[in-house]
């Protein structure tokens, strides 16, 4: 009697003759047989998946509110790479905890390729910021490729009393006990920037944290609160419009998105402040599947059309020497370190 085991990746194990177990094979040789046929099938079939993937849609979660700065920079990444992958990238906004929320659901899900977040400077920061973060930053997510650098912008209502820094720092040293200030979550990357800021300045001004970025320029927009430390993406449009009040750039130099707008340095501040995003995958997916990911999105982030929408909203893409996982492993760990110790220093702290 003859039996026949397809093994995934083009081979057949042919066990041939085979006499029936049930009436001759001792029971722990069949066991045996069984888990040598199984790993066999494992091993080949591995390989193969990886080389087959994206056979179905992924989803990129982005974790914040959608109408933010880092959805914003999503979107314009991800549907490129729809395109290139041939599988529809589905955006998914999971916010909540600075960031941590949509992240950890990815530090849980299967390690398949299919779900991955859009990580950033902001994953660095909550594991200072928190006193019990919801995983490991840099152990629990495998790290595919560093995007983009963004600036953030100070943002006033448009009928905030002060038309640059100088005028906004001593308007709210005499009035920070009846003022406002809004982010886009506790521990977002805006918040920590503000904080610092408000340091810097010598002002303690209330906070108040929404679901994302654009919640909160909403309320910005409504004069519900006084100011807001952002990204550009957020921000451009409503500060075009004249909805908002832009009252300085916290990159040490001006950006090409805003170019009239003056830099807090050159305003007499020393202060700066930016962010960074990246791709980063569930610890434990293959990497065949990681350098899919990967050279799919250098792909994208190197197409004219996405590098000119990705400068109309104040990101620019990095280098290429700082595309590769190796890199964004090393720049995890010290953007932890990095952050830590002007939140020590400011004393800020989440439960």
């Amino acid at each position: 009697m003859s039996s026949r085991w397809a093994i995934a990746g083009g081979g057949r194990l042919d066990l041939a003759p085979v006499i029936p177990a049930r009436r001759y094979m001792r029971p722990r040789h069949a066991l045996l047989a069984a888990l040598i046929v199984c790993a066999l099938h494992y091993d080949a079939a591995g390989p193969a998946v990886a080389q087959s993937w994206p056979t179905r849609p992924l989803t990129m979660v982005v974790p914040f509110a959608a109408g933010g700065g880092t959805d914003v920079l999503g979107r314009i990444v991800g549907r490129r790479l729809s395109e290139i992958l041939g599988q529809q990238v589905i955006i998914e906004n999971v916010g909540g905890a600075g960031g941590m929320v949509g992240s950890a659901r990815v530090v849980k899900a299967a390690p398949d390729g299919y779900q991955f977040v859009l990580g950033s400077r902001a994953d660095a920061i909550n594991q200072t910021l928190y006193k019990n973060p919801l995983y490991n930053f840099a152990t629990d997510l495998a790290p595919v490729v560093l995007i983009a650098d963004q600036p953030t912008l100070l943002v006033a209502r448009k009928d905030f009393p002060a038309d640059n820094l100088r005028e906004f720092i001593a308007y709210a040293k005499a009035n920070q006990a009846s003022m406002q200030m809004a982010s886009a979550g506790a521990g977002s990357t805006g918040h920590l920037d503000c904080m610092l800021l408000n340091a810097a300045i010598g002002i303690n001004v209330t906070h108040v944290p929404y679901r994302g970025g654009g919640p909160a320029m909403q309320d910005l927009i409504a004069g519900r609160i006084d100011y807001f430390c952002t990204l550009s993406a957020t921000a451009k449009q409503q500060i075009e419009g004249k909805l908002v009040k832009a009252i300085a750039i916290l990159s040490r130099d001006r950006s090409s998105m805003l170019p009239e707008l003056a830099s807090a340095q050159e305003q007499g501040l020393n202060f700066e402040a930016s962010t960074w995003f990246g791709f980063f995958l569930p610890r434990g997916t293959p990497e065949p599947i990681i350098q899919k990911l990967h050279d799919a999105t250098v792909e994208a982030m190197e197409t004219p059309s996405v590098q000119e929408r990705l400068k109309e909203v104040g990101a620019v893409t990095v280098a290429p020497e700082r595309r590769s996982p190796a890199y964004l492993q090393k720049f995890v760990a010290s953007e932890i370190e990095k952050n830590a110790a002007p939140i020590k220093a400011a004393g800020i702290a989440i439960d």
